[in-house]
């Protein structure tokens, strides 16, 4: 297992998207563990998805003193360059990004500036700040595995085939981080989300969405005719995993020829336990239905339709985390019951179901 070499206490940590979902939840667990950190967040507060929702977020960061946001995207080159010479940061978690697959088909504009443009800017700006900046952290996707048929999915396999842009733009963050990491010698760590839940969560996510319309009486449709496989990670999983990453950066090292050998890793964050979709249907259900937000005689049935396989969408997710497990002693194992659970009772006193 690896030691940890870098020491959060007392350290500036910039973190993009930290209105979002992933951002938040890290964000407020790095002030309960870490008193004396500063964390910089930075947001555009986009309305891909209710805003509010985001606004809850920031709430309930604003608590803390040592917490500064800044409304702003980081696809602004000078903004972040201001912010990084003001601030210094220390480590940088990269997680702001366009996201959704079906989303990108139709809005490509969107991810070409957020996923790429802003990404570019952040390994710019870690570029000129080293060695203050000791270690890079970003969001990648399983969806970067595309159409591989192997499972589960290991860092070691070729991910050459995406099959949306969305997934494009991940393959590509983690191209221009191993280049940066070689040129400049910028420790930095990839990690591949493997569809995230949870409370306060995004609403287009499956699980989100399909909560929504059946408390509105509408039909939820279940693609490839319900035979889809997701490695759903409960997202208190997911900031365990990011937490522990931040705290080891991947070592500098000279290879033979005097040059740097890329700093650079990239591990799955995945439960390592898909779920049929058809199974996290009934699951999902009946938690609904213990919350309150749905009546107990709700009628499924009539509100489900099984639907073909969607343009971007791949039939199976499944997270080999043995590099986790090795590197940092850890394994999301959040069972998939009690992560909907937390959401169905967090939904129903948010949106006053009871």
């Amino acid at each position: 297992m690896l030691s940890s070499n870098i020491s959060l206490e007392n350290k500036t940590v910039f973190i993009t998207g930290v209105a979002g979902f992933i951002g938040s939840y890290l964000a407020l667990e790095l002030q309960i563990r870490f008193p004396t950190i500063k964390i910089v967040g930075i947001d555009s507060i986009t309305d891909y998805y209710d805003v509010s929702l985001k606004e809850e977020r920031l709430k309930n960061l604003k608590k803390f003193q040592n917490f500064l946001f800044i409304k702003g995207n980081i696809a602004d080159k000078e903004l972040i360059c201001q912010l990084f010479a003001e601030h210094k940061p220390n480590v940088v978690v990269n997680l702001a990004a366009q996201a959704g697959v079906r989303y990108s088909i139709t809005n490509p504009d969107a991810y070409v500036e957020s996923n790429l443009i802003g990404f570019y800017n952040i390994l710019e700006a870690c570029r000129h700040a080293v060695p203050e900046v000791e270690h890079l952290v970003y969001a990648s996707s399983s969806s970067v595995y595309g159409s591989n048929k192997k499972v589960p999915y290991s860092t070691d396999d070729k991910v050459d085939n995406p099959v949306s842009l969305y997934a494009a733009t991940k393959k590509s963050n983690e191209l221009m981080a191993h280049a940066y990491a070689k040129l400049y010698n910028i420790p930095s760590t990839g990690l591949r989300f493997f569809t995230v839940y949870g409370p306060a969560g995004r609403p287009d996510m499956a699980y989100f969405g399909f909560t929504n319309k059946l408390r509105e009486g509408k039909s939820i449709q279940i693609f490839n005719y319900g035979n889809c496989k997701r490695d759903f990670t409960y997202i208190d999983d997911i900031v365990e995993g990011v937490i522990r990453v931040m705290q080891h950066a991947p070592e500098r090292k000279t290879g033979e020829d005097g040059l740097p050998i890329p700093p650079y890793k990239v591990y799955n964050i995945g439960n390592n336990q898909p779920e049929n979709l058809l199974d996290f249907v009934t699951i999902l259900q009946e938690e609904l239905i213990r919350a309150k937000v749905l009546p107990t005689d709700y009628d499924f049935e009539a509100h489900k339709e099984l639907v073909p396989m969607q343009p971007g969408d791949v039939p199976v997710t499944y997270a080999d985390t043995t590099s986790l497990e090795e590197d940092f002693g850890f394994k999301p194992a959040t069972s998939l019951r009690k992560g909907l659970r937390a959401f169905a009772e967090w939904y129903a006193d948010y949106y006053k179901c009871k």
